[in-house]
């Protein structure tokens, strides 16, 4: 188990490395993580709701996500309260401190132990991950994710600490000092992350940190810059706030507020004809080629803040002066001309207007649609590939339209979709420069990305499709190779076989 002296000291990066640095050595590792918190999810093969980040693990791994990997997945509503999905289905929406009682915690335990059991049966060695700090000993009681979890597996935890925080030196041992004997023991080593500069500067801080905690610093790795994996905290997206660029196809995001499946972007990020940005500010918007209105956990109250801070009309006025907006989800429900939630499924506001540039009408109902997808965009004969995860439906309503995707009612192979009378169809076009679908991971495919810049092309020199499958993997092969230069693998072997 990789677990953390706090939240974003990057467990989950150190999980995906050794993800894929197990497998380039001969074994078959699979992710596991007890409960995720986090609004960025994936379907399973077989329908299932997941934490994207463990679906980035098994990529890493060569394996197939399961929800065995992640039965837990709590996707915050608000601040204090949050969807609950047990092995990959809705459970309901509780509040913080129902979930976090005591009551009850016993049936959960049950399943995520029965979760790492199914895994641990099929795969070795399981890479499993912790949650936010270790060392919460006010949640102690209830802790699925964390030592209690570890103890159960009977696993070495490896601390990772964060030294461009600043603090490292009381991080490390503050949370060490916090748990009480038995958890202690499972403490097995210490991985320093995010160090800058020379690392030989810090071969006196590990000798300290060894000293103070009796544990084995078992490698420093550094500030990795130039290494891409997709990220699972929108923490980062705040970053990613930038202006405009000459040169390039501006594409803006609109950052919502309950933004959800970010990760649907990190494509267009890499792709060196694309300048990607994150904003609400209206007088950004004006200069984007391309607005893309992303995925929502809560599309309506999206929708009202869109309209309040001014986003709206921004967005319609770069539409109506040629710029191309696409909906995603969230977002293509944002786009359209009505959306009702008669069912309270999100709030107590049943109808609401849409931006009206989809002839579409959605209606909200508490069934969420979780499915892998294989269809065929537009009129091309490709197989492209993408996900569903959604609640609600939507209709077209007018003529000027038409759907987006086409695949099969039953099945997600490419066979399928020779099969004429078996389709279905979703998402709403109206032309090259507005249309909106539910299928998460569409700009995954290269020919996809390429119509939505075609208008644009003449602006870039480089003209060439973006491979992203080939560039993950590159990405994942990088990684491992940097983190093992710097962790003693044979100690992490040893741990291993014990």
């Amino acid at each position: 188990m990789f677990a953390g002296t706090g939240s974003d000291v990057g467990k989950s990066i150190v999980a995906t490395a050794f993800c894929r640095i197990f497998k380039q050595d001969g074994y078959t590792p699979a992710p596991f993580k007890a409960q995720n918190m986090a609004l960025n999810s994936y379907a399973t093969p077989d329908g299932l709701e997941i934490g994207r980040a463990q679906a980035v693990q098994a990529e890493a791994a060569g394996v197939a996500c399961h929800t065995d990997m992640n039965p837990l997945l709590l996707k915050p509503n608000s601040d204090h309260t949050s969807q609950v999905v047990l092995n990959g289905k809705p459970i309901g929406n509780q509040h913080a401190t129902q979930y976090f009682r005591k009551e009850g915690r016993d049936f959960l335990r049950a399943e995520v132990h029965k979760a790492f059991d199914r895994l641990s049966a099929r795969f070795h060695p399981i890479v499993m991950e912790g949650a936010g700090s270790v060392a919460e000993v006010n949640l102690r009681d209830v802790d699925l994710v964390n030592m209690n979890m570890a103890i159960y597996a009977d696993a070495a935890v490896i601390l990772v600490a964060d030294i461009d925080r600043g603090g490292v030196f009381a991080s490390i041992y503050g949370t060490i000092m916090l748990m009480d004997e038995e958890e202690r023991k499972h403490i097995k080593g210490i991985i320093i992350n995010k160090f800058r500069g020379d690392l030989s500067l810090f071969n006196d801080g590990r000798r300290i940190i060894e000293q103070l905690c009796g544990i084995p610093v078992l490698g420093v790795l550094p500030y990795f810059k130039d290494i891409h994996i997709e990220e699972e905290d929108s923490v980062s997206l705040e970053m990613k706030c930038r202006e405009a660029q000459e040169g390039k196809i501006n594409v803006a995001v609109v950052m919502l507020r309950h933004l959800s499946n970010f990760t649907d972007f990190d494509v267009l990020e890499r792709d060196e004809r694309v300048h990607l940005f994150y904003t609400n500010n209206t007088e950004e918007i004006k200069k984007a080629d391309i607005i893309i209105i992303p995925g929502s956990k809560s599309t309506l109250a999206d929708l009202v803040e869109l309209r309040r801070n001014g986003t709206a009309q921004a967005i319609l006025r770069a539409h109506h002066d040629g710029a191309t907006v696409m909906g995603i989800c969230g977002g293509y429900q944002i786009m359209g001309q009505e959306v009702c939630d008669p069912h309270h499924v999100e709030s107590e506001v049943e109808r609401m207007p849409g931006l009206g540039l989809l002839p579409t009408h959605t209606t909200m109902s508490g069934a969420k649609r979780t499915v892998q997808t294989t269809f065929r965009f537009l009129d091309g004969e490709e197989a492209c590939h993408g996900y569903e995860i959604h609640m609600g439906k939507t209709e077209i309503t007018g003529q000027n339209a038409r759907p987006l995707c086409t695949f099969a009612a039953t099945s997600s192979t490419k066979e399928s979709l020779d099969n004429k009378e078996n389709l279905v169809s979703e998402g709403c076009f109206v032309s090259e420069k507005c249309f909106g679908t539910y299928m998460h991971g569409i700009l995954d495919n290269p020919s996809i990305v390429d119509f939505l810049l075609a208008p644009y092309i003449e602006k870039v020199q480089q003209r060439a499709s973006f491979n992203y499958a080939a560039y993950k993997e590159q990405q994942y092969d990088r990684l491992a190779t940097e983190v093992r230069k710097r962790i003693d693998m044979q100690e992490i072997y040893r741990l291993m076989s014990i």
